[in-house]
């Protein structure tokens, strides 16, 4: 078991009507005149953003309000929000929507305060010392990014997606209202429960098996996660299951399942350089390259596999043949995500096959021109990654 630090600052407010208290939170922590960042016609079409907005100006809090960002966020709205912020003397950053907002909140919040190009902390060129607080109104449980120290942003200019990770990130309220979430469509919703499970499962599989209350724990999160999609699938007004899965998605990537052991990331990181490619939903993007990635690196741990298919999948134990239950486990979740919509190669994904020379491409991109590795329960040089590439080809 790794020593480890757990840090999880973010107030939540979960439940029925808990937007009604944004100003009294926004005051709490010390926000004047707030930017309200947003994403498409959805808010505005569900009556949230001018609810939220209302609720500003009846509390005497100045607002101005930046709409217009997309999944996979991009770098022209950061640096546009930034642009306004500094114009506008804003002070607080408020995220309505789900991780892509979240994350163009955080990388805004950078860049008001930081004497540069703000793409430059991405590229791991210069460290923020100062940021703008954020927090958010959640509508999309997926990302976690409304209590993690993480976010990710898309540079147009060569489709490069890129994360950053800092614990002064982390947003001081998020406000949770399962009801918000019953008008997401089919696919979204379980896109979004992909990449929470995915959340857990980076953490999950592991080299470290010792850490038996941080195992259970992130196992609890992927049974509830399976179980409770299938149930929103079929009533998207179902309160009880839809709560399940808006908390899930903040405990999947506040820290909790990854307490005292290492965690690989390595399917986001090839998952990037495809919705960086292809701009397509990150979720989905996630269940395309898992399996391929899982029976490439299974006899790294493969009692960890094993574990996997019987206490998550519900795969009868072959005690005589352990990497049988594990392909069986995997086997399992490529059904899992086709019963949810979800696709489990890069075809069913884009609709097309792809190329060597885009695979290449996506290589380079994810191994830094050849120069980096991915991963930790398998360290993936480049030539590991165009294998599990060509692999999850389909």
């Amino acid at each position: 078991m790794k020593d480890f630090n757990y840090y999880a600052p973010t107030e939540v407010v979960f439940g029925k009507q808990s937007e009604e208290q944004v100003a009294s939170l926004i005051r709490k922590y010390g926000g004047r005149k707030v930017l309200v960042h947003y994403g498409g016609s959805s808010a505005v079409k569900s009556g949230l953003l001018d609810k939220i907005c209302g609720l500003l100006g009846e509390d005497g809090i100045e607002y101005v309000t930046l709409g217009g960002v997309v999944p996979n966020p991009r770098l022209s709205k950061v640096r546009e929000g930034i642009e306004l912020c500094q114009r506008e003397n804003i002070d607080f950053i408020l995220a309505v929507g789900g991780g892509s907002v979240i994350d163009s909140a955080k990388a805004i919040a950078y860049g008001v305060c930081f004497d540069g190009d703000v793409w430059d902390i991405y590229l791991g060129k210069a460290q923020p010392t100062a940021m703008l607080p954020v927090a958010s109104v959640l509508t999309i449980p997926a990302a976690g990014s409304e209590m993690s120290e993480a976010s990710v942003i898309t540079n147009e200019d060569g489709d490069l997606k890129l994360g950053y990770s800092n614990d002064m990130s982390r947003p001081k309220f998020a406000i949770m209202n399962p009801c918000r979430t019953f008008t997401l469509p089919p696919y979204q919703t379980a896109a979004g429960v992909t990449d929470i499970m995915m959340h857990t499962m980076e953490r999950y599989f592991t080299k470290d098996d010792d850490m038996t209350l941080t195992t259970e724990l992130a196992e609890a999160v992927l049974r509830t996660m399976k179980d409770c999609v299938f149930a929103v699938l079929k009533n998207p007004a179902d309160y009880r299951n839809r709560a399940q899965i808006m908390w899930g998605g903040s405990v999947a990537h506040n820290g909790l399942t990854g307490c005292g052991i290492s965690d690989d990331w390595a399917t986001h990181q090839l998952e990037h350089e495809l919705s960086g490619m292809f701009d397509v939903t990150h979720g989905a993007g996630l269940a395309a390259m898992w399996p391929s990635w899982a029976r490439y690196v299974m006899h790294e741990n493969l009692s960890r596999f094993v574990r996997f298919a019987v206490n998550v999948m519900g795969v009868p134990n072959d005690f005589t043949d352990p990497e049988g239950t594990a392909i069986k486990g995997i086997e399992a979740m490529e059904r899992f995500y086709h019963d949810i919509g979800m696709p489990t190669n890069i075809r069913e994904l884009i609709g097309r096959d792809i190329t060597d020379e885009e695979i290449k491409e996506m290589t380079r991109k994810c191994s830094r021109d050849f120069t980096a590795t991915c991963g930790c329960l398998k360290v993936l040089k480049a030539d590991d990654m165009e294998k599990i590439y060509k692999m999850a080809r389909g």
